[in-house]
């Protein structure tokens, strides 16, 4: 088996990983695929496309069994969904097989002798670690990384790179826990040597009481980067701020977000000149100008930590430009889906009151005439319930017509869910046209009935919402 090192003293070993079919670990099976595991797998949902994904990589995929551990794996990975009860979890248990979570298992044998750049915070994780990884592709750096999304200039969530010594290996680092026996967040397994620290709010409401109980993960990160490594951290952030004073044994880089003149008590700043073009300043000074195709400030952000990082990392000012002039986005954030009849159709996968505040205040900026259409699926445990009751009508004040698809009551008090109804009337009273449609049939009828030419449809969910975005498409059409 591989050592701490993460060199193999066989390269035949057998890796079996535990709800296979997920995300992430789909993408841990690539990467240790490539690292010369042999890999099985086992799900309760075994469908394409991550099925035919998967059988690509040559893993076999089995559906729950006792069988599928026999003859004993050398070692099994338990995904973040399974939890006590699971023939496979219990067999594991019971006899002593050895485990580990996905995280541990990238932090053991993937990341060792590499340069791990994690982002991590509420929001922005997936676009400011593709962004990253295309800036140090673009720079001739191969790295490695491993997304909770496609890059669209790469194709894939996650690649092992170029293995040498110090290469780069980017990740996003989910404050989420790691799995049902271990409760610390999963980027206190990836050993960052340049972390960003994007932005901090309240989140995940499934597994953290408040907000301090995640100050507590971020403040156990900062425990692990090393004084050789570097933070960049945003200072327009009060939680960001709270967390460094509570202890920071690392180098810090400061960044702020947007400002009405340049300040040089920030090392790094952004400048917004529109909605797709924008200038970042070091040390008060004016260093780099872009246009891109992304919009909205949030992402020029995410740009600005981007560059403080790849600074540091050794990349080019020139190389950095010419990364942000040429990314593609991510798969599912501000994705166009299609136009008919005048009506643009986009998919995005906000999922928290800032970030859909951020991506519906962009897509209005940059409509020139027509009406903005939100159609929002709360699905995440935290959306579902009422923590952001009041919140959420001020993230969609920008919109003219606001769409709701009821919240599942699955596994919350019917009084804790999410009351929909009350947002819109809330919204009702902002003049804007808000309602609630209790199907997807419904949504997609109610839009063909009232669009019109130059309208855009932004429709918000995390999950597949009964792909309602091609159906409504091929309706319009």
């Amino acid at each position: 088996m591989e050592t701490q090192t993460g060199k193999h003293n066989d390269m035949s070993q057998h890796l079996h990983v535990l709800g296979v079919c997920g995300t992430a670990m789909a993408a841990i099976t690539s990467l240790a695929k490539a690292k010369g595991w042999k890999v099985t797998g086992s799900d309760a949902n075994v469908y394409p496309p991550m099925s035919t994904y998967l059988e690509d990589l040559g893993v076999e995929i089995a559906t729950f069994s006792e069988s599928n551990l026999q003859p004993t794996p050398d070692l099994c990975l338990i995904g973040n969904a399974m939890s006590r009860g699971n023939v496979e979890v219990e067999y594991i248990l019971n006899h002593d097989l050895p485990y580990m979570s996905g995280p541990e298992f990238i932090g053991r044998y993937i990341l060792p002798q590499r340069h791990a750049a994690v982002v991590a915070g509420t929001h922005g994780k997936t676009s400011t670690s593709s962004l990253l990884a295309w800036v140090l592709e673009e720079a001739g750096k191969q790295p490695g990384f491993m997304i909770g999304g496609i890059p669209e200039n790469f194709g894939e969530g996650a690649r092992i790179g170029h293995s040498s010594p110090l290469s780069p290996f980017v990740l996003e680092g989910d404050e989420y826990d790691t799995a049902f026996f271990d409760k610390r967040s999963k980027f206190i397994h990836y050993h960052a040597k340049t972390l960003i620290l994007n932005n901090l709010e309240f989140d995940h409401a499934d597994i953290f009481k408040d907000l301090n109980a995640i100050k507590v993960q971020f403040n156990h990160l900062l425990r692990t980067i090393p004084e050789t490594g570097n933070i960049i951290a945003n200072t327009d952030d009060a939680n960001i701020m709270d967390v460094l004073e509570q202890g920071v044994w690392t180098p810090v880089t400061t960044f702020a977000e947007f400002g009405s003149s340049i300040k040089t008590d920030w090392q790094w700043q952004a400048l917004q000149e529109d909605g797709s073009h924008f200038k970042l300043y070091h040390h008060g000074q004016a260093c780099l100008e872009a246009k891109w195709n992304s919009i909205g400030k949030h992402h020029i952000a995410n740009a600005c930590a981007v560059a403080a990082a790849a600074t540091h990392m050794g990349v080019s000012l020139t190389d950095i430009q010419q990364a942000f002039e040429t990314f593609k986005g991510v798969r599912r954030r501000m994705s166009k889906v299609g136009e008919a009849n005048g009506i643009t159709i986009y998919d995005d996968f906000a999922h928290h009151p800032t970030a859909i505040k951020g991506i519906v205040d962009a897509v209005k900026s940059s409509l020139s005439s027509g009406k903005l259409w939100v159609v929002l699926e709360p699905r995440s445990n935290t959306m579902r319930m009422k923590i952001h009751q009041n919140t959420l009508p001020q993230s969609l004040i920008s919109a003219d017509h606001v769409i709701f698809s009821p919240p599942s009551h699955r596994n919350i008090q019917e009084n804790d869910v999410l009351d929909v109804n009350q947002v819109c009337q809330t919204l009702n009273t902002q003049h804007i046209d808000a309602q609630v449609l209790k199907t997807t049939d419904k949504i997609i009828q109610h839009i063909k009935n009232h669009a019109k030419a130059n309208d855009i449809v932004l429709i918000l969910s995390n999950g597949g919402f009964e792909n309602i975005h091609q159906r409504l498409l091929i309706s319009l059409q």
